[in-house]
């Protein structure tokens, strides 16, 4: 059906519009019900910029009505139902009131819609993921039978333009666009079309790095740096309890800077955790070894396991042996001392043996008190060289225990510095 126009002006086509279309816009524009509506939708990433269709029977002679193309009020025509699946908020977009019609029919709402939509995140290697979310249109009443969706413009252009206005928008990179074309079958409902972009995203990650893992990495360095300290020494502990309250300042005022959501826990969070754990036993490992060279002679002597384990076992994987000190044996004639004499008309091999008497008795009693001294001594000097081992044992535990902490510390940033720069390059190759 052809407009007519009783003289060129936009007065006389606006009339045969009031006329003829304003009063169809409750139904499908066809001439038959059977007859699908091809709709076409223009997108970016940041706004769906146009919806185009076709009026069925609308159509007018551009120089008997003045004009190619006019600008209609969006609710006095047909507007089609698409809708966005993952659409979860209003549009912010500005509204704008009037759609295009040209002499064929055909209409373009350049009505741009801000959507926001929702985006399952796999946030496991942030700050350096790399996200793949979708958007879905399809009609939300009319099945294929009815309308019939496809892209307004390849995929291509849309993913030239998109990285134009990303360039300097926002935390993403835009990596990489695709298209989908699929039919949703639907029970007792027919067939629908629906027309998929899957976006592929990437995190701009210097933001992140210069503000969490660089500061992260420079306290946990001086923690580690803080081994230099003598053990023995108050100032150490003070030290590290310093390092863990600033530590713990810098993740209250940075948790605004972690995700919030996703599938899975940030490996960025296991580290902030992992790095908090190791000041703190950091910390306590220093209380203990300072009570150890410091109590150490009040101990007991070293438990078997102990001893097996710290002693032998971790001194060689820290490389600090015990030394072996040398020990003062002292050894005593235990035989008696007598005075042997022959006896008057005995053989030669009858001795007797019964203590002499006189000076020499006196000789005899003396070496016995030196020998009773002498023992004394050795008892004396026994048990002090019992309770100085055990001591040099316990001291040694307490230095064997600081460098195997101190080995496992700096190993821990090793690779965690590494593992960083790995995920970095990876992120940055794709």
């Amino acid at each position: 059906m052809a407009l007519n126009c009783s003289e060129p002006t936009t007065q006389s086509l606006l009339a045969a519009f009031n006329a003829n279309i304003f009063n169809l816009i409750d139904v499908r524009p066809v001439n038959h019900l059977q007859t699908t509506t091809n709709i076409s939708i223009y997108f970016t990433l940041f706004a769906i910029l146009g919806v185009t269709w076709r009026i069925e029977f609308l159509s007018w002679d551009p120089e008997e009505c003045g004009a190619s193309a006019i600008t209609l009020p969006r609710k006095k025509l047909w507007m089609p139902d698409v809708v966005i699946n993952e659409f979860v908020d209003k549009s912010k977009a500005p509204d704008t009131l009037y759609v295009r019609v040209n002499n064929t029919g055909y209409v373009t709402d350049g009505r741009p819609v801000g959507a926001k939509t929702s985006c399952n995140l796999n946030i496991y290697t942030f700050p350096f993921d790399i996200q793949r979310c979708s958007y879905t249109f399809n009609s939300y009443m009319h099945s294929a039978a009815s309308v019939r969706l496809s892209f307004g413009k390849p995929v291509e252009d849309i993913l030239k333009r998109s990285m134009e206005l990303m360039e300097t928008m926002g935390e993403w990179e835009l990596l990489d666009m695709s298209s989908e074309k699929q039919d949703l079958v639907a029970k007792n409902s027919g067939v629908w079309d629906q027309l998929t972009y899957y976006i592929t995203l990437r995190r701009r990650a210097t933001l992140y790095v210069v503000n969490l893992i660089i500061p992260s990495c420079f306290l946990i360095t001086l923690d580690l740096f803080s081994f230099i300290l003598p053990p023995q020494s108050v100032d150490r502990s003070a030290f590290k309890m310093t390092l863990i309250l600033g530590y713990t300042v810098f993740l209250l005022l940075m948790n605004e800077l972690l995700p919030v959501t996703g599938n899975s826990i940030p490996l960025l969070n296991v580290f902030f955790s992992i790095c908090l754990a190791l000041m703190v036993a950091s910390l306590l490992e220093t209380i203990i070894v300072t009570n150890i060279l410091h109590n150490s002679k009040d101990y007991r002597a070293v438990p078997r396991w102990v001893r097996v384990l710290v002693l032998e076992f971790m001194a060689r994987l820290v490389c600090l042996p015990q030394k072996k000190t040398d020990q003062v044996i002292i050894f005593q004639n235990q035989d008696s001392i007598f005075t042997v004499k022959t006896k008057p008309g005995a053989q030669a091999d009858e001795v007797d043996t019964s203590p002499a008497k006189g000076p020499a008795s006196e000789t005899v009693e003396e070496l016995r008190k030196v020998r009773r001294q002498v023992q004394d001594l050795q008892q004396q000097i026994s048990k002090n060289s019992e309770s100085d081992q055990k001591t040099e044992d316990w001291i040694h535990i307490g230095y064997v225990i600081d460098r195997f902490l101190f080995i496992l510390y700096g190993i821990f940033i090793s690779v965690s510095f590494i593992a960083i720069v790995i995920i970095w390059i990876h992120s940055n190759s794709y």
